[in-house]
Parts: C-alpha cells; sequence; structure tokens
C-alpha cells in the first residue's frame, strides 16, 4: 500500500462488543505504520465494518470522497458484496495491504436531480414509491423523448453494483459493474387499455438522461429512497437521473472478483 495512504478512518455503528473486537485490528494496523484518525477528512482510506448497508452509510456519511479509497469488512452474519475482508480474518486484510494483493475497483454512480433543484448521489439505487395506498403515475422521458406512463407501485433506478439489492428484488437483470449504465425496474405496474409500460427492466447507457415527471393527482409527495435512506421531499414533480461522473474507488483483494461474490451470495 502506498505511503501515500496511511490514515484510516473506521465507521460503524457505536457498538461496545465491537469495539472490543476491533481494538486487536487497530493495534495490527498501529504496529504496521498506519494512523488511526478521528475526523474521516484526515482519512484516505474509509473502513466501513458492517455489511453493505454499512457500507453503503459510509460513503454517504463521508461525502462520496474522490480522493480516497473505501474498504468494506463484514461480519459473518451480514451480506457482503461491497465488503472483500472479513472482521475475524482481520490481519488478512492488514498483510494484503502491506504486500500490494489488493486492486483498486471503480464502482460508477448515478446522480439524481429533484425538481431541478437539489443533486444527490446514489452509489446503490433511487426508488420513487408512492406513500399512499394508491398507485402513482409516472410520465417516463428518455432523452426528452416520451417513452412511456406508468401506473403502479414506483419506480427503482439501479446502478450496476446496485442491481443485486432492490433491483433484483424485482426480478431486474444483475448487471456487470465495468459497464457504464444504469437500469430501470418497475414496481407493480398496471397495464391495461390505459396504461401501458414495458413491463420489464431496461438498461440506459451513460450518455442517456432520464426524466420521470410524477403526474399531480394528489400522490404529491413520494418517497424517494436514495440507497438505503429515505428522503421525504414535498411536492415533487421530476426527477432527473444521469451516470456521475464520479465514482467510488474500493480496494478487493485480487483473487475475489465481482462475480465470486455475486456466485458466493447468490448461489
Amino acid at each position: 500500500m502506498s505511503n501515500q495512504r496511511r490514515n484510516l478512518y473506521f465507521y460503524y455503528p457505536p457498538d461496545k462488543q465491537l469495539d472490543e473486537k476491533l481494538e486487536p485490528l487497530f493495534k495490527l494496523a498501529k504496529e504496521n505504520n498506519f494512523s488511526i484518525v478521528e475526523n474521516a477528512k484526515n482519512a484516505n482510506i474509509i473502513i466501513s465494518v458492517g455489511g453493505d448497508g454499512t457500507f453503503l452509510q459510509a460513503v454517504r456519511q463521508t461525502g462520496f470522497r474522490q480522493d480516497c479509497l473505501y474498504v468494506g469488512i463484514r461480519r459473518d452474519d451480514e451480506a457482503g458484496l461491497y465488503c472483500d475482508f472479513n472482521l475475524d480474518n482481520y490481519d488478512e486484510m492488514v498483510n494484503s495491504m502491506m504486500y500490494e494483493e489488493l486492486e483498486v475497483r471503480r464502482f460508477p454512480m448515478i446522480e439524481t436531480t429533484v425538481n431541478d433543484e437539489s443533486t444527490f448521489c446514489c452509489l446503490n439505487e433511487c426508488s420513487v414509491r408512492s406513500t399512499l395506498i394508491k398507485s402513482i403515475v409516472i410520465d417516463v422521458y428518455i432523452d426528452d423523448i416520451h417513452f412511456e406512463t406508468f401506473r403502479g407501485d414506483g419506480l427503482i433506478v439501479a446502478t450496476p453494483t446496485g442491481s443485486t439489492g432492490y433491483n433484483k428484488s424485482t426480478k431486474g437483470a444483475v448487471v456487470d459493474p465495468k459497464i457504464p449504465c444504469f437500469q430501470v425496474s418497475e414496481l407493480a405496474s398496471l397495464n391495461n387499455n390505459r396504461y401501458r409500460t414495458l413491463d420489464s427492466s431496461f438498461i440506459l447507457g451513460s450518455e442517456r438522461t432520464l426524466r420521470l415527471k410524477v403526474i399531480q393527482d394528489g400522490n404529491d409527495f413520494p418517497v424517494i429512497g436514495m440507497d438505503n435512506e429515505a428522503h421525504s421531499i414535498r411536492n415533487i414533480r421530476e426527477l432527473k437521473i444521469q451516470l456521475s461522473d464520479k465514482i467510488i474507488k474500493t480496494v478487493k483483494l485480487k483473487n475475489n472478483s465481482y462475480w465470486e461474490r455475486v456466485q458466493r451470495t447468490f448461489l
């Protein structure tokens, strides 16, 4: 590991037992000339301890840093598609960092602009769902061309890495993260003589712009999901979603590819 990347910041929920379990890792890191910092702004390696949900929070809470690496450590009972390391084998992580047994992975993100005002980054997915016990109606535009009018529970727009999450549960495709794209999947679409959708997921390339215009029929306060956080924004009129120029850099073991992790998780 480069001498320029020696400042570690650990992100995890407060947990006394976890604190005790991490002490040997902290000690081992210091013995190998790594510094542990209390403020994420001073770090150039940010380590999340937990499953994929914790990793997403670590990235979001530290501002989607472009100038540092993210590392995920999972516990045995947690899913870890973003996490290459296991907490019970922490010495493997330190040894890998010391002896250059790691590769840098670059994960694409999407940017969502709400009402042409506020822009949010998402590493996993952005979803828009009805908060009422009624369907939500959304006009779907691709590059300013009206594609379809959706009526149902909502829509999910997922990154390639996010394709294994909420998107997969709706029968969306699992996408290789080396492909710069994003995927749109439906939640319980209503198809009849008045409303007609593609009724399947579709994938858009990196140069495409997706616009979701919410029809104001009383369902004006949908829940906007940004990764694993819900944002309640009043009077949603339009979402503009594009592939971001930003990426998240993570480290992986050389013998642990994305598809090997998918295989372990689902097969």
